[in-house]
């Protein structure tokens, strides 16, 4: 255990790195590894097999050590190491470095797990937000497939507030395609949007440039939250396309 803590706490040069692939080889979860592979499709990354909860705890310890060092060396062969990468950078304080790494790892991401997991954990956008708002905005009409769900998931988890509907809901006018992940993400940000949001929220599901599938499927993940009324889940059939 307390080599495997010195190795994330310290400093990083191949060798390290070579001993840091080593140890989270080591925590292999054959299980997790066939469920979770069946649920990751299509990935170029080699999956080892662990759980997030781990690789958050990882990631944290390597946070607390040398963080530039160890994204100088990380390579891409597993899932893993890319989602430690993600999270990795999720922890840095400087806004400017984050950016640099934001950007660079972005064209990295090629899932949802990925994606979600990452957007998810950047808070520090919070406190930028007017430039990150703007940068999420462009990416999520992008027509790279998680390029878009990227910007679509980080303004779902950190932007949506009454001052930016108007340009959400413009934003999703906007978005031309019919590829699966984004209409997915898509259609859970319209239901978070309504959770908050629901009389702005049911005046765009009126009147908009969905195509049917992620206008349906919006509706669908409306009604299956636990948070809306039957009596709302009923009246919102009547916008299904």
């Amino acid at each position: 255990m307390q080599a495997s803590e010195d190795i994330l706490l310290g400093k990083w040069n191949k060798e390290n790195y070579k001993k840091f692939v080593e140890y989270i080889i080591n925590l292999q979860d054959i299980k997790y590894k066939e469920f979770h592979s069946s649920l990751v499709l299509n990935s170029k990354y080699e999956m080892i097999g662990i759980r997030l909860p781990i690789m958050r705890d990882i990631a944290k310890k390597i946070a607390k050590g040398d963080i530039l060092g160890f994204l100088k060396y990380a390579q891409d062969k597993y899932y893993e190491e890319v989602m430690i990468q993600g999270l990795v950078i999720s922890h840095i304080k400087d806004e400017s470095i984050f950016y640099e790494h934001f950007k660079s790892f972005i064209p990295k991401i090629d899932n949802w797990a990925l994606c979600d997991s990452f957007c998810n954990s950047i808070k520090i956008v919070e406190k930028y937000e007017e430039k990150y708002f703007k940068e999420t905005i462009k990416l999520a009409k992008d027509k790279g497939e998680f390029i878009s769900r990227v910007g679509l998931v980080t303004i779902l988890n950190h932007f949506v507030s009454k001052k930016n509907l108007s340009t959400i809901f413009d934003m999703l006018n906007n978005i031309d395609s019919d590829l699966f992940y984004i209409n997915m993400a898509e259609a859970w940000l319209i239901c978070e949007m309504y959770i908050k949001f629901p009389k702005e929220t049911e005046d765009f599901l009126k009147s908009n440039k969905l195509n049917t599938f992620t206008q349906n499927k919006a509706i669908s993940k409306i009604r299956d939250s636990y948070r809306i009324s039957k009596e709302e889940k009923d009246m919102l059939n009547k916008y299904k396309k």
